[in-house]
């Protein structure tokens, strides 16, 4: 257990819990925020928000991004850390645990862990998962380029996400179980009035069919009792559905232990405080009537300003010296800005990494104490042009960081980029493609886990690392995907410490042979020594694990 004891532990960085750590920063508490996922939450599934005030409209993962600057500018750390378990809530001093069994103590908790989408239940929805069934436009919907779409759901993700997806699929059909749209008509017009999208009402998909892809979806009105059933065109492998029917509280580690209302939603008091003094619950975990981006960052506020009362009241009455100090702007190796995704090889003009790309990745650089090779692996591709181009440019940010470019005609995967260690030895971190966009993040981390301290990790969890057997792995990834830079980080982060392992990026934009051969229509997509591909974000815990088991 750590010794530390924090004023407030914020669960969960979307709005709420970015919004949280923003107020209780100002206030100067001593504030840590864990995130089990992708700092950002939902929004950052969410292709473009148009409903944000004072801004016309923002790429979600954008909006984010610029919320968790703004929360490391007041000092508060954002952690990758998955809570599964709480305890001493009713104590002055509690605690919650990670999945990794590390324990962090605090005066005061806000929970602020959203909800997942929901799934609607019909026959072959989970088999077909990755392979024709999505849940997230922005991560897949770029795997559906040039076919029909299908979009469950008639709110508002239903009609923006169709909207979004029609500059992908040839076309769009939004299923809407109702006889309209429950969202406004402003917000329905998106899908109403783009050409590319069609709306069914009354209809519901009863099933869906296929062989190692999507193929057939049976359609059933539910009014009249009229079955449909979709085939494939002439000419395509598969179609998609995306699902976008609503979302479930992730409050499965809270039942018996914090007041929930009979859907699984916290319920707390207008001060946002749950049943137990000092636990706090924000954003859309909490029992409401609208789910929104502004509702969230209001809950966030008001949960910090109530337990910022809090933590003074307690640190009085048990006599607690109150020090109110500024904070320096917390050095954290999280998300970085986003770069724009080509979806076909074209000429790169102006600079790969932008000022303020560049400005983040200054305090991560300056912790580098070993040298570090980026060897290309070239073929003498436009595409291969573009990463030696890349990689130059990126070596220039730090005197540790040096190029090597070597022609690999006959490798498997190329063009490919490997971080050598500072004796020249292969340290297993390979980059297919090009990594920009969200996999920038993993590149960084790559070299911080090779060059610099690297990664906070427990003993525990080194251990069992460091004793897997031998294992290449593979990510399949998507440069739009937020969900994938955090797999090939902890896969990466096994193969730092295990010399046994590689792990490999690969932006499946560019190789799609692979994704027919392994039947991926989902990212992020792992495969552990060529075996069955694991769709979906995954866990230290998770991939330690399907390793071993592998």
């Amino acid at each position: 257990m750590s010794e530390h004891i924090y004023d407030l532990i914020i669960v969960g960085a979307g709005p709420a819990g970015l919004t949280a750590g923003l107020y209780a920063g100002r206030a100067t508490l001593d504030t840590l925020i864990l995130e089990g996922n992708s700092v950002g939450g939902q929004v950052t599934t969410t292709s473009v928000v148009y409903n944000y005030p004072g801004v016309v409209e923002v790429d979600g993962t954008e909006l984010m991004n610029k919320m968790q600057k703004q929360v490391a500018d007041f000092g508060v750390k954002i952690k990758h850390a998955e809570v599964t378990k709480y305890d001493h809530l009713n104590d002055d001093v509690k605690t919650v645990i990670d999945a990794n069994g590390q324990q962090y103590q605090a005066r005061s908790i806000i929970i602020s862990g959203g909800a997942n989408p929901k799934k609607v239940g019909f026959p072959g929805e989970e088999k077909f998962r990755g392979r024709g069934v999505a849940y997230c436009s922005t991560c897949d919907g770029e795997l559906f380029t040039g076919l029909q779409i299908f979009v469950v759901g008639g709110g508002y993700a239903a009609a923006e996400e169709a909207d979004y997806l029609s500059r992908y699929g040839k076309h769009v059909t939004v299923l809407v179980r109702g006889d309209q749209f429950t969202c406004p008509p402003l917000i329905a017009s998106r899908a109403l009035d783009n050409p590319k999208v069609s709306v069914e009402y009354n209809t519901e998909v009863e099933s869906v069919e296929g062989d190692d892809y999507l193929t057939a979806a049976t359609l059933i009105n539910n009014k009249t009792g009229k079955k449909t059933v979709y085939h494939l065109d002439d000419g395509d492998q598969i179609f998609g559905i995306f699902v976008y029917v609503g979302t479930q509280p992730a409050t499965q580690s809270l039942k018996g232990i914090i007041r929930l209302n009979e859907h699984g939603y916290i319920i707390t008091d207008d001060h946002r405080q749950t049943n137990i003094p000092g636990v706090f619950a924000a954003g859309d975990i909490i029992e409401k009537e609208l789910r929104q981006i502004v509702t969230a960052t209001a809950d966030g506020a008001e949960a910090a300003t109530a337990a910022e009362k809090y933590v003074t009241e307690q640190k009085q009455r048990l006599r607690i010296p109150i020090h109110f100090n500024a904070k320096e702007p917390a050095k954290t190796v999280g998300q970085t800005s986003s770069l724009e995704h080509q979806e076909e090889v074209t000429p790169h003009v102006g600079n790969w990494l932008t000022a303020d790309i560049v400005q983040q990745l200054q305090p991560i650089f300056a912790r580098l104490t070993r040298n570090v090779s980026l060897q290309i692996l070239t073929n003498e591709t436009p595409l291969s042009a573009q990463l030696v181009d890349f990689v130059t440019e990126f070596a220039t940010l730090d005197g540790h960081l040096n190029v090597e470019i070597k022609a690999a005609q006959h490798a498997k995967l190329l063009p490919q980029l490997r971080l050598l260690d500072d004796t020249g030895k292969d340290t297993g971190l390979h980059y297919v493609g090009i990594p920009t966009g969200h996999e920038l993040n993993s590149l960084v981390l790559g070299v911080y886990n090779v060059a610099g301290p690297g990664q906070t990790i427990s003993p525990e969890m080194t251990n069992r690392i460091k004793k897997l057997p031998a294992a290449n792995i593979e990510i399949g990834v998507s440069l739009t995907c937020h969900f994938c830079p955090d797999v090939v980080a902890a896969c990466q982060q096994m193969a730092a410490l295990n010399p046994n392992i590689t792990a490999t990026m690969i932006d499946l934009q560019h190789f799609p042979e692979l994704r027919k051969a392994k039947n991926i229509m989902s990212v992020p997509a792992t495969m552990i020594n060529d075996g069955p591909v694991i769709f979906g974000s995954q866990t230290m815990e998770q991939l330690v694990k399907a390793v071993e088991e592998a």
